[in-house]
């Protein structure tokens, strides 16, 4: 449904202003100071937004529908979390004073015409909730009731509320609990209007007070709400033992079954050197076979090196990225049922961590001998950047021209790209350039000659398709259950809090991608084939198109979601999501698979 209606100067002068910034808007409602009140003293209730209850990203400002409005909209002073949660706070109608009953006070009479009848009546049939913000407090209820029964006859009721009864829970001065309910109300039907007919409606509110014995409101209950929204997911064993089975078949395969092969393969590899040293001189490896004949050629540098140092870059800064969210989340640091504290927090870090992309990208690029530092520069700062604007772009002008409060401001535009311009691409430069000068030699422990070696035809299932089938399948699996809760959470309803298991979940994620790694490089290797550099990126980093098709089963068969609005925005951030564990179970599966063949490598005897 459509409703209308120099560069490192300035980063060290503006880096402590914008860090100050992003700090104080990192709030979300619920998190800010509670206000004292005086019996009597008036209390502001904001209303904020609307919109289809299984739709959760496509929301719309609670006053364009036809509802009781102030001649005067005041907006209220948002942070960036809330911004960037959708909110647009505005004062209502209602009066509300400190420990005052108020009972079936008018708020408004309204006459509507039928095209705005109709228009409450497509916002009820799509389930639309509103939600209103009392001491930053939110509260929310559902704009109408529907009713639909049986099939000979067929009958379609629809109903609004025109009667909203708020209950408030206050401890001595502070205001600790809000709600609001239509339980002995009886909704005002909407059927039968003729098309050139008005209909008249009073709109009308009651407000309750009583005191608790709760003092904080972070003490109370959770899911103590109304029920509106599930607050919390129980622990979910079935993916916790699902993803320790994984772990613990996989870390075995590799410590003992590939081990024993290495050991065997070591022992009769210098065996035989030992046995031919006074011989072939440097040609030793005549009669070898295995990944020991390709010793002159496993360590030569790939083609596109500067994009994957870029890969490599990036990806270690999602993985501080994400292990810094959830340790933050553990400690604490902001409200774990807002998605707005969440998405300052990430915005902040995202910027702080660039220098990480910068060094990392920068400094490896020199170690295999690239050259084009600058490039390589742009590179690593665009690599994620160009595909996020492109894809909020466009998910922004699908909001923007639906009249949902998702499109973010010019304002909050123009702070964001201050935050990459001035403190982001920046810290990309500064880690770029002490990358660039702390780089060591690669000192590869195997010399590699001019001449490329060829390699022999490979059997299907050493294929690129298969090691990425395989080693994209495997740690997805470790994380499928808890993906679910995941996806609930930002795309649906839930609350997610287990921020325990999933730091666990992670690290599981991690070193499945490790040990997967390990393996399928090893069976390349065995098979004479050297090119491992990008095959170990792709191998393992294939986990995000599984993520991403995961995300199509949820949309189709988990949820209920649906509309061209949300449509855009889920299948948009899915492949971006997809994208960034690409970058960075891919990061996690080249340094893997670089120090196991560096250990393969040095222990092997060649002189």
């Amino acid at each position: 449904m459509t409703i209308s209606g120099h560069p490192r100067s300035w980063s060290c002068r503006w880096l402590p202003v914008l860090l100050l910034l992003l700090l104080r808007t990192s709030r979300g409602p619920g998190v800010e100071g509670v206000t004292h009140y005086k019996a009597g003293d008036p209390v502001i209730l904001y209303v904020n937004k609307v919109g289809p209850y299984h739709n959760p990203q496509e929301t719309y400002h609670y006053y364009q529908l036809p509802v009781c409005c102030p001649e005067k909209i005041r907006h209220k002073s948002l942070s960036l979390g809330e911004v960037l949660d959708g909110d647009r706070m505005a004062e209502s109608l209602y009066e509300i004073r400190f420990r005052e009953n108020v009972e079936k006070r008018i708020l408004c009479h309204m006459q509507l015409s039928s095209v705005q009848v109709e228009q409450l009546r497509q916002a009820i049939e799509e389930l639309y909730y509103f939600e209103f913000v009392v001491d930053d407090l939110p509260i929310r209820g559902f704009v109408g009731y529907m009713e639909e029964s049986g099939f000979l006859p067929h009958t379609h009721k629809i109903g609004l509320w025109t009667h909203l009864d708020f209950h408030l829970e206050f401890h001595r001065d502070q205001i600790i609990f809000a709600n609001v309910s239509v339980r002995d109300v009886k909704p005002h039907s909407l059927d039968g209007l003729q098309p050139d007919n008005f209909l008249g409606l009073t709109h009308t509110y009651s407000v309750h007070w009583s005191e608790t014995s709760v003092e904080h409101r972070s003490d109370r209950r959770r899911g103590d709400d109304g029920g509106f929204f599930p607050r919390t997911l129980e622990i979910h064993w079935l993916s916790i033992i699902n993803s320790m089975v994984l772990v613990f078949l996989l870390v075995g395969f590799v410590a003992v079954i590939l081990m024993r092969v290495l050991r065997n393969d070591l022992a009769r590899y210098n065996l035989d050197e030992e046995t031919t040293s006074g011989g072939s001189g440097d040609d030793f490896d005549q009669g070898d076979n295995g990944w020991k004949i390709i010793h002159t050629d496993v360590f030569r540098f790939p083609p596109y090196r500067g994009l994957l140092c870029a890969v490599l870059g990036v990806g270690a800064q999602f993985l501080a990225l994400g292990t810094g969210i959830i340790v933050m989340a553990l400690l604490g640091m902001f409200n774990v049922h807002r998605h707005g504290a969440i998405n300052s927090a990430a915005i902040l870090l995202y910027a702080l961590t660039c220098c990480i992309s910068g060094y990392v990208s920068s400094h490896f690029y020199r170690q295999i001998g690239g050259e084009r530092w600058v490039w390589n520069i742009i590179l690593t700062t665009s690599l994620f950047s160009v595909p996020f604007f492109l894809t909020w772009s466009v998910v922004n002008s699908v909001h923007w021209a639906n009249g949902s409060t998702q499109a973010l401001p010019a304002t909050t535009i123009l702070l964001l790209l201050t935050v990459w311009l001035l403190v982001g691409f920046p810290l990309t430069v500064i880690g770029g350039i002490f990358g660039k000068n702390n780089a060591s030699p690669f000192d590869a422990p195997c010399r590699t000659k001019n001449i490329a070696r060829e390699i022999p035809p490979q059997p299907w299932y050493k294929s690129t398709v298969i090691h990425m089938t395989v080693g994209g399948f495997l740690p997805f699996s470790a994380i499928s259950v808890e993906l679910y809760y995941i996806f609930a959470t930002v795309w649906g309803r839930e609350q997610y809090t287990l921020y325990g298991i999933l730091f666990f979940v992670f690290a599981i994620l991690l070193s499945v991608g490790a040990c997967i790694s390990i393996a399928l490089t090893y069976f390349q290797l065995s098979g004479e084939d050297y090119r491992w550099w990008w095959r170990s990126v792709l191998s393992v980093g294939s986990t995000g198109l599984f993520i991403f098709l995961y995300s199509v089963f949820y949309y189709a068969r988990r949820s209920n979601m649906s509309g061209t609005v949300q449509t855009v925005e889920f299948f948009g951030y899915s492949l971006l999501t997809g994208y960034v564990f690409f970058l960075m179970l891919g990061t996690i599966s080249f340094f893997s698979s670089l120090k196991f063949i560096r250990y393969i490598y040095v222990n092997l005897k060649m002189d």
